[in-house]
């Protein structure tokens, strides 16, 4: 299996189901077990931070693509092995879309819809042709 960079969007909310943080553990512990990095947005709440911190404990490594307005406020997880700061959110998601081999969603909020939209969008206009859940949402889309 070769080694891929895994984009993960999803919630920094810590309300939300807890069956949704059993999901982002196992896909943690997934990326970790199997050699794979983590690129996410570098939060530290939610499921941002569970999914970082079960890759860190499965030996994975993981990047974080990290809004300065977040890095001023400190919402930054001390899991992040390589920081990336941008600009804004947009700035974040160009330099995921530009150094992941695939794209998964977890439950999120409006963030994480506008990312799904925007990874489909340009895998729709040729920008990318990586996997994920892109084919899906075509599906679903028609």
């Amino acid at each position: 299996m070769n080694r891929m960079n895994i984009a993960v969007f999803c919630s920094a909310n810590n309300n939300i189901d807890p069956d949704y943080f059993h999901a982002a553990e196992e896909l943690g512990r997934w990326i970790g077990e199997n050699g794979h990095t983590l690129v996410y947005g570098g939060g530290n709440s939610g499921l941002m931070e569970c999914i970082v911190g079960a890759v860190h404990e499965a030996g994975g490594r993981t990047i974080g693509v990290i809004p300065r307005i977040m890095e001023e406020g400190r919402r930054m997880s001390d899991y992040v092995d390589i920081e990336i700061p941008c600009e804004d959110l947009s700035d974040r998601k160009a330099i995921m879309m530009e150094r992941s081999d695939e794209f998964y969603a977890l439950p999120g909020g409006i963030g994480t819809i506008d990312e799904v939209f925007t990874v489909a969008a340009a895998a729709t206009i040729g920008y990318h042709r990586k996997e994920g859940y892109t084919s899906q949402c075509k599906r679903l889309l028609g």
